[in-house]
């Protein structure tokens, strides 16, 4: 082991050595010959080594360069995150806006605050409380339909439930007046726990998927007509005299932002209009619809109408010109007439000879023929 050592240190006392006469002669020499020596060792024994410093230098660069590409596009994607933000917060602004002007009046409008001192997930603390007028059951709404109710309020802040908790209910009926029932959260797992059930529907109440609900206005506490939720689909259960429909919210809780408290003169005056809906425009373009058809087809009637009263005067009228062709009435007249006209000379055909036999089928139809006057 110590001579293994020992040689180790010989040998690196070797090219030290040899480095150092290495230098001196580099210092020494002229400078052509110095630059045909160093060329030659590049291309001879350091070769290797020069080419393994170019990939070295290449790999560098494509790292670093890679390295500024993926910063680039973080700060694209943030950018690009703040500017949909701000486009999202701009679209609830206006949409809040719109709904304060539809209200007109009777109303606050508040701000979220920390929920620190709740003791459920499904309680949001706001802004406002009794200086402004909220009441304890103020119904809490947004530009896209029914957030919760207020429980309890003191002077500045006021502590509401949302349709989350499981403490909320509402009575609701479909948005065409067609069926009326309870809703409550659904109270699943996973997903499904941010879902709302429409309960005690009448078993001949069939709801269809996509249909609008909102509130009925019974109990005092939610006017009526307030979104609450699309129906997704029918829910099976143990109440065979009553139907459940699951209801995907109008209002989701992680999208929650500047919300409007109505105050209870606000609320008991009614909402009607004020939420306008993609369902209340399609019934209204079906009601729409469904007038002009029956325009159309009120116009075809009246038309094949008008077009048999034509049909049996120019029956009538054929019928009349028949009778007058083949029966001519005599007038009192006619004989001072045809006493006043010059006598007329015969006809051409006056001289033939008259036919015998039976009379035509015509004149037994029609009766005899009138006399000939020019006898």
């Amino acid at each position: 082991m110590a001579r293994s050592v020992r040689g180790g240190s010989r040998l690196d006392s070797g090219l030290l050595i040899a480095c150092v006469v290495l230098s001196v002669l580099a210092l020494v020499i002229k400078g052509d010959v110095r630059d045909r020596v160093s060329a030659t060792l590049r291309t001879t024994v350091l070769a290797p080594l020069v080419a393994l410093e170019g990939r070295s230098a290449a790999i560098r660069a494509t790292v670093t360069s890679r390295s500024d590409v993926l910063n680039t596009r973080g700060e694209l994607a943030v950018r690009a995150l703040s500017v949909q933000a701000l486009t999202d917060e701009n679209d609830a602004l206006r949409r809040m806006v719109g709904l304060g002007a539809r209200l007109r009046d009777g109303f606050v409008v508040a701000e979220l605050l920390p929920t620190r001192g709740t003791n459920d997930d499904f309680t949001i603390a706001l802004n406002v409380g009794t200086n402004v007028g909220v009441m304890p059951y103020s119904p809490v709404v947004s530009a896209d339909g029914l957030v919760g109710m207020v429980r309890t309020v003191d002077a500045n802040t006021s502590y509401a439930i949302t349709w989350a908790s499981p403490e909320f209910a509402v009575s609701a009926m479909s948005a065409d007046e067609t069926a009326f029932g309870i809703v409550k959260p659904h109270l699943g797992t996973g997903a499904d726990r941010w879902l709302l059930e429409l309960r005690s529907v009448p078993y001949r109440a069939n709801v269809d998927s996509g249909t609008l609900v909102v509130s009925a206005g019974m109990g005092g506490t939610y006017p009526r007509g307030i979104p609450i939720g699309t129906v997704l689909s029918e829910i099976s259960t143990t109440e065979k005299w009553a139907r459940t429909y699951l209801l995907r919210p109008a209002v989701l809780p992680k999208s929650l932002g500047p919300l409007i408290v109505m105050l209870p003169p606000r609320a008991a005056r009614g909402v009607n209009g004020v939420w306008t809906t993609v369902t209340s425009a399609d019934s209204a373009a079906r009601a729409v619809a469904t007038a002009g058809d029956s325009l159309a087809r009120n116009a075809a009637l009246d038309e094949l109408a008008a077009r048999r009263a034509a049909q049996d005067s120019t029956g009538v009228d054929s019928l009349a010109r028949d009778t007058i062709v083949r029966r001519p009435v005599t007038r009192a007249d006619s004989a001072r007439a045809d006493s006043a006209r010059p006598a007329r000379t015969a006809r051409p055909d006056t001289a033939r000879p008259r036919p015998t036999g039976p009379p035509p089928v015509s004149l037994l139809r029609d009766g005899p023929p009138p006399p000939d006057e020019s006898r």
